[in-house]
This record gives structure tokens, sequence and C-alpha cells, in this order.
């Protein structure tokens, strides 16, 4: 039994199977490949989160924050480099796993990582209904009670149609073709580091320093706390690794595009940080829109709509990355047998895996339109750091059981990035509620039932 639920696919088996020539089109360039990273990163997180955490967690010190979050996923994105040059297939930290600890680690990473995909795209598409929501009330349209966000504790009271709408929206896209999808979320990346430029810019004339004191209102405590919370921005460079396959040239340009997504991302997040806590007191971030509230206290409604627009843009581009992410994993799992094997059918015509996207679609749809933004995104953070952790302790094992793989991208001082990427990462993890490590473990408890009751006996590698 050991022997089976250990067993893995070698990396030069899994270059054979999914390598060049494989059934998914390899369409996407390196700017695309980076704009999915960016995509994935640069949204809810900048337009919400960073007011928030400042309000209620860090104060200014949310820039430090960041950069601590930024810690833990910047030696999990050198790891991540790493793995995608030597594997670029779909998967991501799965197919990662399943070539060095082996099936059944890999079946829990990527079951888990299925459920924090797709749980990312239904908070996000709740955020993204908030912003349009917020605009159309400013143009003095108002939707019914009914067709409003679900608040906590009133489950059943309503349906966010717009939520569900615009989930629906980008699975038909993402199943229509995957190069129409990623230069449809090119054009909205470019759109959204302009916004965030331009916040950045025009709300540096508005900053006063006094605002800046005290800097860290809630302590070390708050910061590190605060960072817990942040970290859901900064994980979204591995979403671009798990279109590997669908690279024109993946083991260049994919550790390329994750460094450098992760890297624009980042210096924009301190900026944003930086200036918003200048422009307004960090106690009255505590709002949907801290970004738009910020611009109107200092009287720049303009900028202000602007911004919202901007924002509604930059989520859309989120939940493309996610929900590609999460089809391709779905995709991976089945198609090594884990799942059955109809998930893994691809369109006949357009060569996407339609089914998973669109159930996914759906699923998100649901999710987002029937439940709360807070009560989704509790289980968010917790599986993909959990993942994160078993990509850092892959890297230095497989650097000693295979040291003469060829490798595109190697780990700078590798054991001690690992060691940093692990040791900051259970940082992270122990700042988050009992009750999340509750729901996280059940949902893992389903996983392993599924496992052993069809993946066992299924899996190709057997």
């Amino acid at each position: 039994m050991t022997s089976r639920i250990f067993r893995s696919l070698s990396v030069p088996e899994l270059q054979r199977r999914h390598g060049l020539g494989g059934p998914l089109p390899r369409v996407l360039g390196l700017w695309q490949l980076t704009a999915i990273g960016i995509g994935g990163l640069i949204g809810v997180g900048v337009f919400v989160l960073t007011g928030v955490v400042a309000a209620t967690q860090a104060g200014p010190a949310v820039v430090l924050s960041f950069l601590l979050a930024g810690v833990a996923s910047g030696a999990a994105a050198l790891c991540y480099a790493e793995f995608s040059g030597m594997i670029p297939v779909a998967g991501s930290a799965y197919t990662y796993s399943y070539a060095v600890l082996g099936e059944f680690p890999a079946w829990i990473v990527g079951w888990d990582l299925l459920l924090e995909y797709a749980l990312v795209v239904a908070v996000v598409a709740i955020g993204w209904s908030g912003y349009v929501q917020s605009l159309l009330e400013a143009a003095g349209i108002m939707l019914p009670a009914w067709a409003k966000a679900v608040r906590p504790g009133h489950v059943g009271e309503s349906v966010d149609i717009i939520a569900a709408g615009i989930s629906l929206a980008v699975a038909g896209l993402l199943t229509i073709k995957t190069a129409v999808g990623a230069r449809f979320n090119s054009s909205i990346v470019i759109v959204k580091l302009i916004a965030v430029a331009l916040v950045i810019a025009v709300g540096a004339f508005f900053i006063d320093p006094a605002n800046w004191r005290p800097f860290m209102p809630f302590g070390v405590s708050g910061v590190i706390a605060g960072a817990a919370v942040v970290f859901f921005a900064v994980f979204g460079f591995d979403t671009l690794t798990t279109a590997a396959e669908e690279a024109k040239d993946p083991q260049r340009d994919v550790p390329r595009a994750v460094m450098m997504s992760l890297g624009v991302a980042l210096a924009l997040y301190c900026g944003m940080a930086i200036v918003l806590t200048g422009m307004v007191p960090s106690s009255e971030l505590n709002t949907p829109a801290p970004v738009a509230y910020a611009f109107t206290k200092v009287g720049q409604p303009v900028m202000m709509v602007a911004i919202s627009i901007a924002a509604i843009a930059g989520i859309t581009s989120v939940l493309f990355a996610f929900m590609l992410a999460a089809a391709r994993i779905w995709f991976a799992l089945a198609r090594d047998g884990l799942l059955p094997a109809w998930f893994a059918g691809l369109h006949p015509k357009f060569a996407t895996p339609h089914r998973t996207t669109l159930l996914l679609g759906v699923g998100s749809a649901v999710a987002a339109g029937l439940f709360p933004i807070g009560e989704i995104a509790e289980l968010v953070n917790i599986g993909t750091v959990t993942a994160f952790m078993v990509v850092c302790v892959a890297i230095p094992i497989l650097r000693a059981r295979a040291p003469q793989l060829p490798r595109t991208f190697r780990v700078p001082m590798a054991p001690l990035v690992a060691i940093i990427g692990v040791g900051s990462s259970l940082l992270l993890i122990a700042n988050l509620p009992m009750v999340t490590w509750m729901r996280f473990l059940a949902w893992m408890a389903i996983g392993v039932l599924i496992y052993f009751a069809y993946g066992l006996r299924h899996s190709r590698a057997g």
C-alpha cells in the first residue's frame, strides 16, 4: 500500500507525456503569461485589502505586512520558477508534488488547490459585484434588495445576481478559446497597471506625513496578523504556472513570468499602501472601496469614478486568472486518473478543458450568488500557504535526488530559501482562526475518501 500511494511520475516521464506536442495548443507568450500572473496578483488586494488591513490591523505599517507576506510568496515564487522550467505542464504545485513526493501527497495538494482557486473566483466575483453596485448607486440606479450581495447571517434572503453573472461570463470566455481570453486579459491588465500607477502618482500630491503617525498603532502583532490577511493578495502568481502546458516556450518564459509578475505586483502594493495611508488617516479606510473613499476625501470625485471603473476592470482579470488555474488543476487530476477521465475532455473545436471550466463557472456562480464574502474567503489562505510549503520542501529533495536534471532556472541558496519559505508560511498560518483549520481539515478528509475510493484504483501511474 505504501508503495502504491507514494508512486510518482518522474520528471522525464512528465516531460515526455505532456511536453511539446500535447493536446493543449501552445498559444501563450511571455507577456501573456506575465499578464495572467499580474491578473491573479493585482485586484481585490490592492483595491480593498490595503485599506481594510490598514484600518483594522496594521495602520500605515500595512506596507510591512505586504513585505512580510512577500517574503513567503517570494521564496515560493523562486521554487515555482525552478519547477516550472523543469516540468512545463498543467497542474502547478500538484504536478510538482507528483514528481517529487508521490501520488497521495500530490492528490492532497491538487484537491486543496481545486478548492482554493474555486473559492477565490467566488470571493473576487462578490468584490466585483460590490464595485459595480457602487457605481450604479452613484448613477442613481438601485438594485432590488433580493438582487444584492448576501449579508452575513442572512443566507437565503437574496441572490447576488451580478456576482453570479460575471462568474458565468468568465467561464464562457475561457471555454471559447484560451488565446482569446488571454488577449482580453492582457488588455485589462494594461488598464489596471495604468490605473494603479495613476493612483500612486496623483495621490502622492495629497500625502500628509502626519497621517503616518503612529506608524504601527497595533504593534508588531498587528503587522503579522495583517500579513496573514494580505497574503491573499500576493499568491496569484502561481496561476500562470497552471497554464505552462499552453506556453509557446515554457522552459524559458514561465520562470521569467513568475518573477516578473510578483516583482511588479509587490512594488505596486507597497506604493499603494504608502500613498493611501498618507492621503487619509488609516483608521478611516475600513470601507468596501478605500481607494475611491480616499480620493473623495481629498476632493477628487473624478478620480474616484475613474478608480472605481479601473477596479472593476482589474478584478475581472483576477477572475480570469483563477478560473483558468482551477480548470487546469481539475483537468490535470482527471488526466492522471485520480478523478474520472470525463473531466479531462477537451472541446472538439476550441481545444479547451470546457467541462471543468463550465462546471467551475456554475459552482462559483452559486457560491458567489448565495453566500456572504466572509464565509467563502475564510478557507482561501490556509490551503494556498500549505501548497507553497510543499513546493518549498520539494526543491531541496529533488536537488538531492536528481541533480543531473536540466534546470532553466535555479533557486539561489536553495536550502535557505526553502527554509525561509516554510518558516514564513508557518508564521502566517499560525495567525488564522481555528474555525478555518476545522473547515480545511474537513475538506481534506473528503479528499482522502475520494482518493482511496477512486483515485488509488484508477491512477494512470498504477
